[in-house]
């Protein structure tokens, strides 16, 4: 009969983690996720709104820009999912999206790429580019 309990136990915690790292998955991030040629497609069908920097570490523009998307990621976390993904490590993405240029920042509403912005644009103008498509949720 311990046994049967102790066993149930395991059973109950196990099951408990599992479910504890589903709803991790879920979460809602306050910084730029990572994307990858690996991850990319899975993040685009995950996230009803999703804006992707795709930059370089080189790239001056982009430095100027980052802080910018970590700012909207926090003001929009739960709302708007934000990622960032290096075009020098990743280059099956990028040259699908035909990225000749950094920054470009694209917005994916329910799986589509629906905007391009190219070049370092102040908040306000980033902001804008997504914020259209909130409304529409």
């Amino acid at each position: 009969m311990f046994e049967d309990n102790e066993l149930e136990q395991i059973r109950l915690k196990k099951i408990q983690a599992m479910l504890d790292q589903a709803d991790h998955r879920k979460q809602v991030s306050n910084y730029p996720i990572v994307i990858t040629d690996d991850n990319f497609h899975e993040i685009v069908k995950a996230n009803e709104l999703l804006v992707v920097d795709f930059w370089a570490p080189w790239c001056g523009p982009c430095r100027m820009i980052g802080p910018i998307i970590e700012q909207l990621a926090a003001e929009y976390a739960g709302k708007v999912t934000f990622g960032k993904m290096n075009v020098d490590e990743n280059k099956i993405v990028a040259s699908k999206f035909g990225i000749m240029s950094i920054p470009t920042i694209i917005v994916f509403h329910r799986g589509e790429a629906v905007e391009t912005v190219v070049g370092a644009y102040p908040k306000p103008h980033v902001e804008g580019v997504f914020k259209r498509y909130l409304r529409s949720q």
